[in-house]
């Protein structure tokens, strides 16, 4: 068995419950005003076109294809436009409403807590490497009580490189003292987390909660968070 010093985690989606929390920022935002101008369309049917143009609009920004900003807007916008609304300008207070309400949102994957108490017990160096906005993913570490589990963290904006281009991963290792032989990639991102890591040689822990199919073949892959105890020889 490998012997690791350096655990890196991924936050969306992997600590942080991206999907939940999302749903309640927007839910709110659609009772507040949002529903007045789609008001044949349900918050379900709206949720589920979101999430798609979601997954689309950070799939180029991962591939430096949009802007931190047309990614802000152009996500919504695009939600719109599904159901016939073409509003830019309400686009852009939906966006400005998402960001204040989201990153407060405070809900966890199941057993994340108490697995980062025992990794820390354990002495294990506890690092964040994430794409998502800077200041956004700051106040999710604070707000939902992880910030201080983390000795480094790593954001795509800090980096200048989002995952899975190799610079982030190099740029990790420097701030944290790590080296690639004594380190752990934690995500739930095959093309992100799974396949950058692999670029440099990091072994990696795909947490794929819904079991979907795949052609990658990670390092170790598992369901749940409490999983990664056995990995690393914990019992």
């Amino acid at each position: 068995m490998a012997t690791y010093k350096h655990l890196f985690f991924d936050l969306d989606h992997t600590l942080w419950d991206f999907e939940r929390n999302s749903t309640m920022a927007l839910e709110q935002i659609w009772k507040s005003g949002l529903s007045k101008h789609l008001e044949h369309v349900p918050f379900a049917h709206f949720m589920d076109s979101y999430t798609e143009v979601n997954e689309h609009w950070w799939g180029l920004y991962r591939k430096e294809q949009v802007s931190k900003e047309e990614l802000r807007v152009g996500r919504f916008a695009d939600s719109m436009k599904r159901f016939g609304l073409v509003d830019y300008a309400l686009a852009d207070q939906v966006a400005t409403s998402y960001l204040e309400l989201g990153p407060y949102m405070k809900h966890l994957h199941e057993g994340a807590i108490d697995l980062l108490q025992d990794l820390q017990e354990k002495d294990f160096q506890m690092h964040i490497i994430t794409n998502g906005f800077e200041e956004v993913q700051h106040i999710k570490l604070r707000e939902s009580g992880l910030r201080n589990f983390f000795k480094e963290i790593i954001t795509s904006e800090a980096a200048g490189a989002k995952k899975p281009n190799p610079s982030i991963f190099h740029f990790a290792m420097q701030k944290s003292g790590a080296v690639m032989r004594e380190s752990l990639m934690i995500g739930d991102s095959l093309g992100s987390d799974i396949l950058g890591a692999q670029g440099v040689g990091m072994d990696q822990v795909f947490f794929n909660p819904k079991a979907e199919i795949h052609d990658v073949d990670p390092t170790y892959e598992i369901q749940r968070l409490s999983e990664i105890r056995g990995i690393l020889g914990m019992g």
